[in-house]
């Protein structure tokens, strides 16, 4: 643990953090000074950077998870086109999906695409495949199909 000379802003302790470090791949405490990780360890060698002003929250055994950001969101495409997508995220059945597909053909207006988007898999499907490109265009004759109709779930 690095030991910084000012006290922390933030201390908690008595949790269940993952550090993902190799040499100590657990802690029970973290403190934080100016929104950022000063420390990370024993609840004994992190409350010793607490000082009066410091905020210390009893986790009480809870596990922490980190505020994880997500550069790759999408919302302005989800904003503009959410009426226009389709998703097959756990959909049973091949046919189940291209009755959704074509509902969702009816109701897009060209020249939108329908975009199937979302993770899904030949493996949900009792069918065990994904459409076929004649399945497909019997649906929806024109064509307008997004790139990621076949943005698949790793199996």
């Amino acid at each position: 643990m690095t030991r910084p000379t000012a006290t922390a802003d933030l201390i908690l302790h008595r949790g269940l953090f993952t550090t993902l470090a190799r040499s100590k791949p657990t802690a029970t405490a973290v403190a934080i000074r100016d929104g950022r990780f000063v420390a990370v360890g024993g609840d004994s060698e992190v409350m010793a950077l607490a000082g009066p002003k410091t905020k210390v929250v009893d986790l009480r055994g809870r596990r922490v998870l980190p505020g994880l950001i997500d550069n790759h969101l999408h919302i302005i495409r989800g904003g503009l086109n959410f009426n226009l997508e389709l998703r097959w995220d756990g959909v049973r059945s091949l046919g189940d999906a291209m009755g959704m597909l074509k509902r969702q053909v009816i109701v897009t207006p060209p020249p939108q695409w329908v975009r199937i988007v979302g993770g899904f898999s030949k493996h949900q499907f009792a069918e065990k495949r994904l459409p076929t490109i004649d399945e497909l265009n019997a649906v929806a004759p024109e064509s307008r199909f997004s790139c990621c109709i076949f943005t698949t779930a790793q199996s």
